[in-house]
């Protein structure tokens, strides 16, 4: 397995593993969500590779206070066998690097199984209340 930056040619293999994980809303625009993570903080943005098929996505950010991840998607075939930590790990390393002194991580709270992966990693559930605000609307759902 290779951990590595996201390439442009990788483009549509992970608009289908996110697909094949269930990450994609119809509120959220796939695409457009990969070209504006191009524009900012590209070397955040991994792919995990095994035998040449992207099995593995992680989109990370860091905005100067906290770092971020999101679509974190292992393939269902590849699942079990440490693709998520190791992506995981690689982002904590790249944040660090930059000063980072905490990472935040959104999941849905009916999420259990995703819940209690991060839970395995030493991930601890925050007392915070999410609050969001829609500012560009990318298409009608």
């Amino acid at each position: 397995m290779e951990i590595r930056v996201f390439r442009q040619d990788d483009f549509e293999e992970v608009i289908t593993l996110w697909e094949r994980c269930d990450l994609l809303r119809p509120w959220n625009d796939p695409e457009m969500d990969i070209e504006r993570k191009l524009n900012h903080d590209a070397d955040l943005f991994l792919v995990a590779e095994v035998g040449g098929e992207v099995v593995g996505s992680l989109m990370g950010g860091y905005d100067g206070h906290r770092g971020s991840a999101y679509y974190l998607g292992v393939h269902p075939e590849y699942r079990g066998r440490g693709i998520a930590n190791a992506l995981l790990s690689r982002l904590e390393k790249k944040l660090i690097a930059r000063g980072c002194p905490k990472i935040h991580i959104m999941v849905r709270e009916e999420n259990d199984l995703v819940i209690g992966m991060y839970e395995r990693l030493e991930y601890e559930q925050q007392d915070v209340v999410l609050l969001g605000k829609r500012l560009i609307e990318d298409q009608e759902y």
